[in-house]
């Protein structure tokens, strides 16, 4: 199985968390049933943007790069890839 880095978000333009796991389906769920202060805090469950990574050095590498980024030019990110900021966990991999 490969690493993911994924955006979650309360809703269009609200809140967002950016985080990295090599189990993305399980960590989700885990964001969902509250294990996460600031998810739970600011009701962010939403899986808007994912992306995979063969190793661990590239997923930390990239999930850094992107918490340093204009909150604009993550949300253009979403937008491309998920326009309506929809639920896409159906999408993850096994």
């Amino acid at each position: 199985m490969g690493h993911f880095v994924y955006i979650l978000a309360s809703r269009p333009g609200g809140a967002i968390y950016i985080g990295r796991s090599r189990n993305l389906r399980a960590r989700i769920a885990a964001h969902r049933a509250g294990l996460s202060r600031h998810t739970e805090r600011y009701n962010i469950r939403t899986l808007v943007w994912f992306e995979a990574h063969a190793d661990f050095e590239t997923s930390l590498l990239r999930e850094r790069r992107l918490k340093r980024w204009r909150r604009a030019w993550k949300d253009a990110l979403i937008m491309e890839h998920n326009p309506q900021w929809r639920d896409i966990t159906h999408l993850v991999p096994e």
